[in-house]
């Protein structure tokens, strides 16, 4: 009987081992558990050789048929469009009929808008720097249709793309960005400055006297219908002028500080640093004299030169925290008297933390992803082709010689563009509906007498929301129709949009003809109207004139910092 006992040591010995099995099967289960989950996550993955290199900063890179598109990877696996577009109508469905009592239906602001909940799938660039710019298809072969795929991110195939999966949410209309301004404009969202400052006061005297402004029905150089109040904005312009002081801070070394660049698709923050750092009327050498401070940096050189978005982010955190020991601006506020001019699409993403509290001038108006309307402004994406003739300015055609109703003519980035090819290539013959253009110079001849030739000139979303082709149809006098859900237009603070650009859903591109065909014919007229009569605040000049870009965009940034200061 005993000889059926194991001797307690070897008992012993035995437990042990079991309990290290057991351990080790644990500790398996767990990271299996965990990698899962992790998989499904934001993170940093390499695709592989399904990338192309943005190419030298001569002018060959991008063309007019580019949009905003870099650092975009597309996977092999995904679904149809038609896939796609049934998706979302599921969804809507789901919801709007669905047991949960607490989502409401937001307001239509259009009668021919039907609000559909959309997925949005943004391809960012992976943190080894490489990065798409172009899905580039042989010429005269008509481009295949994009295809936008959910399942690619439970594709363990893939390995090492950053893909970024934003939740479900309402696009917001015109109606809600009114309402925005108007509340972020009735509350102060700045913080309150450590210690007041002769130039706070400065402001605040400032801020009362647009508040007061005599009220005049034109003024000189400005068409009051284009304006929300054309009073407050011509005494505010003035007021801009004669006060308004900027201090640079000279740190920063170049190429990510201080060398602009001038040409391509981000060059409106290059245009803009330029033409601010060579000013005499708004820079002060002393900054206890600024009532602004501005960080001269470019998001397309910090980019080119920073691969990885975390370490974007990094960088300009140290360069904040040198700025704010070496000055005592920068506390006394929270930065909420600094402002940023960045182009860049990830200027939004990597400025988020750190200059948080900054009035951000960002082409990525993106009000669903974090852009506060009152506090931050939008910068127009303008595509420079010259920099010594940065106008490119085309005579556009009376709207008796537009015989063609709608163009669009660009390569396939992002969701949109596809589902607009979908329902109007060669389906009706007012409306020219094109994929990408060839680059030549025929092409882009082509191309431009399209513009000066089409009643509506379409500005649909590329990767991103916002699209260099709302400044090139008012180049070409073509109203704009832009359709991009949640983008807050530039100057919006200041310009009524609604006279003199139309605006479509999204989901509404199936009823796209349909939507500008009801527009009566005097009501178009209005539209031509008042895109000829802001062309000039669109426009860069190599030495600034008055209401010009720079002007408005500096506007922009002195009116929403005025916004935030609170009257006694």
């Amino acid at each position: 009987m005993g000889n059926s006992f194991l001797p307690f040591g070897l008992y012993h010995v035995r437990f042990k081992h079991l309990l290290i099995v057991v351990m080790f099967v644990a500790v398996i289960v767990l990271f299996q558990s965990y990698w899962k989950t992790f998989s499904i996550l934001d993170v940093p993955r390499f695709i592989g050789n399904n990338v192309t290199f943005e190419k030298d900063q001569h002018g060959s890179d991008l063309d007019h048929e580019f949009d905003s598109d870099e650092g975009r990877i597309f996977g092999s696996d995904s679904y149809e469009l038609d896939s796609y577009e049934k998706e979302i109508h599921s969804f809507t469905q789901k919801r709007m009929h669905g047991d949960d009592s607490t989502q409401k239906v937001r307001e239509i602001d259009s009668k021919h808008s039907i609000q559909h909940w959309r997925t949005n799938i943004n391809f960012a660039a992976n943190g080894n720097g490489i990065q798409s710019t172009e899905v580039i298809e042989p010429q005269n072969v008509k481009p295949q249709l994009l295809k936008t795929s959910l399942s690619v991110l439970n594709n363990k195939s893939m390995t090492g793309s950053y893909i970024q999966t934003s939740k479900l949410a309402w696009p917001t209309s015109l109606t809600e960005l009114d309402a925005q301004l108007i509340q972020s404009f009735n509350t102060t969202s700045s913080m309150k400055p450590a210690w007041s400052s002769r130039r706070d006061r400065e402001l605040l005297s400032a801020k009362l006297e647009i508040e007061n402004a005599n009220v005049i029905s034109n003024s000189p150089g400005l068409y009051a219908p284009v304006y929300r109040d054309v009073s407050k904005f011509s005494r505010s312009y003035e007021l801009m002028e004669r006060k308004l002081k900027v201090y640079i801070y000279r740190e920063g070394e170049k190429p990510i500080f201080h060398q602009p660049k001038m040409r391509g698709i981000y060059a409106s923050e290059g245009w803009f640093m330029r033409l601010m750092e060579g000013s005499k009327r708004f820079i002060v050498k002393d900054p206890k004299k600024a009532h602004l401070f501005y960080l001269p940096f470019s998001s397309q050189m910090l980019r080119a030169n920073i691969s990885n978005n975390k370490q974007m982010e990094q960088y300009l955190e140290r360069y904040v925290n040198l700025i704010a020991g070496r000055y005592r601006f920068w506390n006394r506020t929270g930065g909420a008297d600094h402002f940023l001019v960045a182009c860049h699409d990830w200027a939004s993403r990597i400025t988020v933390q750190s200059m948080k509290n900054c009035i951000r001038s960002l082409c990525n108006a993106n009000f669903a992803k974090g852009f506060q309307v009152g506090k931050d402004t939008t910068l127009p994406v303008t595509y420079i082709h010259s920099v010594m003739n940065p106008l490119r300015k085309i005579a556009g055609k009376p709207p008796s010689e537009r015989i063609i109703l709608a163009f669009f003519a660009g390569g396939m980035h992002g969701y949109l563009r596809p589902i607009l090819l979908k329902h109007w290539e060669n389906k009706e013959p007012d409306m020219k509906i094109f994929g990408q253009m060839a680059r030549d110079a025929e092409g882009k001849r082509i191309y431009m007498e399209y513009m000066n030739s089409s009643r509506y000139c379409i500005c649909a979303r590329g990767y991103e929301v916002h699209t260099p082709r709302i400044v090139e149809a008012i180049f070409s006098e073509c109203v704009p129709v832009i359709i991009s859900d949640n983008y807050v237009p530039p100057f919006f603070e200041v310009l009524k949009w609604e006279t003199f650009s139309v605006f479509v859903r999204e989901s509404d591109v199936p009823s796209l003809r349909d939507i500008l065909l009801s527009i009566p014919e005097k009501k178009y007229l209005a539209l031509h109207l008042g895109v000829k009569k802001v062309q000039q605040h669109f426009l860069w000049h190599k030495i600034p004139v008055k209401f010009d870009l720079f002007h408005m965009i500096l506007h922009s940034i002195w009116n929403n910092r005025l916004s935030q200061m609170r009257l006694k």
